[in-house]
């Protein structure tokens, strides 16, 4: 009988290794971040594991050594210590209006000054939050850490409303711009989201990030890996195979269609989807599990308003500063569609720069055209289910 619980929907690392839930080990990984550089941000698809990353960084700066028995971590760190942290999740609320951001982010920078004080001149977002890290620093004698997830939430809910993107916009960017000018103060800062804007957007203050997104030395830091699978969860192959009424290698393939298949530079191994890979252990079944979660409300505006050329889209062909920033004023829907885990990298010329797009497996393929295309400008109400299904393969 399996044995093995899955931690679907639990983000929390702490409560991840004292409940004994499944953990693929990331630590020597999260290691290699902490002592190589200070300043990062990553963009990686929704239910990919960036909140668990993020609760995983904020244990081990908490010196939460216990956590951490058994893996990689354990044996690489020897000079546990423990620091102040402001945590900021971007990811509980909706973004209609500033007012909305305001509330957000005044409730958590109040809660982090009932713990490190506050003064009458701060009296805007960047100002207290630049204060918070300044007396985070002092009080403690250790510089603050920055978490930061779902940093693009606001600007992703309001894509085509540009007005309202703008104000918020203006919200974030010198919000964010603390991260560089209290640098003195800060020991590390991670901010996470599904997209990243574009230079003259929210990150124009913020030039001292290193993007991890497409960065072949973190490929795996999000995400299963092939090996993983055999290394952690084997015997759930068999048992799978078994309930399925499939043999060893026939099950292995299936899932590798199914969920694998995600290409986030041009020479990585191809990634598992987690959500969907642990929902098919756990239920001893196939599924699209992964749209089953719902479609971002973002996606579903960007394939209203677009009239790009659904083949191309399909199979298509574009450069590296395209894939990796939107332009709020640019009408292309591909940037926004890859970052969101929708097409992935399956080709790359270095001659000229150029990387070929398409589904990264069965499982997007056959979800986009059961649940995105109804959205999409360009197709024709009156075609059938499998005369969009031989569209895109086609």
């Amino acid at each position: 009988m399996n044995q093995t619980i899955y931690p679907i929907g639990i983000q929390n690392f702490e409560k991840i290794r004292k409940d004994g839930y499944l953990y693929i080990d990331k630590t020597a990984l999260v290691y290699q971040l902490v002592t190589t550089g200070q300043y990062y941000f990553l963009s990686r698809p929704r239910r990919f594991g960036k909140s668990l990353l993020l609760s995983t960084l904020e244990a081990y700066f908490q010196g939460k050594k216990e956590l951490f028995e058994g893996l990689a971590m354990e044996k690489l760190e020897k000079d546990w210590k423990e620091y102040p942290i402001l945590h900021f999740d971007l990811n509980i609320s909706q973004y209609d209006s500033p007012d909305s951001l305001y509330k957000i982010l005044n409730d958590i920078l109040s809660r982090y000054e009932d713990e490190y004080g506050t003064r009458p001149s701060e009296v805007t977002l960047p100002l207290r939050f630049a204060g918070i890290i300044d007396r985070a620093y002092r009080k403690t004698g250790q510089r603050a850490v920055i978490l930061i997830d779902e940093y693009d939430k606001p600007l992703l809910q309001n894509l085509h409303d540009k007005e309202m993107q703008n104000r918020l916009r203006n919200m974030l960017k010198p919000f964010y711009g603390v991260l560089k000018t209290m640098d003195r103060a800060i020991r590390f800062a991670l901010l996470t989201g599904v997209t990243k804007f574009g230079k003259v957007s929210v990150f124009s203050d913020l030039n001292n990030l290193m993007d991890l997104s497409m960065d072949n030395r973190y490929v795996e830091i999000c995400g299963i890996t092939e090996k993983e699978i055999h290394a952690y969860l084997d015997d759930e192959v068999k048992e799978l195979a078994d309930t399925q009424m499939m043999t060893y290698e026939e099950t292995c393939l299936k899932l590798k269609q199914r969920y694998d298949g995600y290409h986030f530079t041009a020479k990585s191994e191809g990634i598992y989807n987690p959500f969907s890979l642990l929902n098919t252990f756990a239920k001893m079944e196939f599924g699209d599990y992964w749209f089953e979660t719902g479609t971002p409300s973002y996606l579903v505006e960007l394939l209203k308003h677009t009239h790009y050329d659904l083949y191309e889209m399909a199979n298509t062909e574009t450069d590296a500063d395209v894939l990796n920033s939107i332009d709020s004023a640019s009408n292309n829907p591909i940037p926004v569609i890859y970052q969101s885990g929708y097409l992935t990298i399956k080709g790359y010329d270095p001659e000229f720069g150029i990387y070929r797009l398409s589904f990264p497996n069965k499982e997007v393929e056959e979800g986009f055209v059961k649940y995105l295309l109804p959205f999409y400008t360009s197709i024709q109400a009156s075609k059938t289910p499998f005369e969009i299904g031989q569209f895109v393969r086609e």
